[in-house]
């Protein structure tokens, strides 16, 4: 294929679909990983969605080697909740990922450690997505944009 054609759609009628939902997707991404990162730091920090609450995040925090563990508990706590809204409006977008970022390699070095690498997919395709947005910014139909300033 020539450098700088398209290919060819098996299904041509679909190009209209794929080029009218194509410039929405990316604003898509980042509105439904801030908002799936909201329930987990309610998780951590109020216990809701069957998560351990504070006392008990702090003990899985302690008994990772991230002591103190409250503290932690908070700092991821906060990162998840509130970074989650920011990353989901495209407030703050770079700084936000960045801060998720640091968290995922650490929740990976985690399950590294405690010999779970098998369940580090999700970790990875999370942060993998957050970098995205850490390199791109928060793009088009985020406050970063409409404010006209960006990190």
């Amino acid at each position: 294929m020539p450098q700088g054609s398209q290919p060819r759609l098996i299904i041509p009628a679909l190009g209209r679909i794929y080029e009218g939902l194509s410039p929405y997707m990316e604003p898509l991404l980042r509105f439904v990983a801030g908002a799936m990162l909201v329930p987990h730091g309610c998780q951590k920090l109020f216990g809701m969605f069957g998560g351990g609450g504070l006392a008990g995040t702090a003990a899985f925090m302690e008994k990772s080697g991230y002591s103190p563990g409250m503290l932690w508990t908070i700092v991821v706590g906060c990162t998840e909740m509130f970074g989650g809204i920011l990353l989901a409006i495209g407030l703050l977008t770079r700084p936000v990922a960045a801060a998720i970022t640091i968290e995922l390699i650490f929740a990976i070095a985690v399950t590294v450690q405690r010999g779970w690498i098998g369940s580090n997919e999700l970790p990875v395709l999370w942060l993998m997505i957050v970098v995205v947005f850490l390199v791109r910014g928060g793009g088009r139909c985020s406050i970063d944009r409409m404010l006209g300033r960006e990190f």
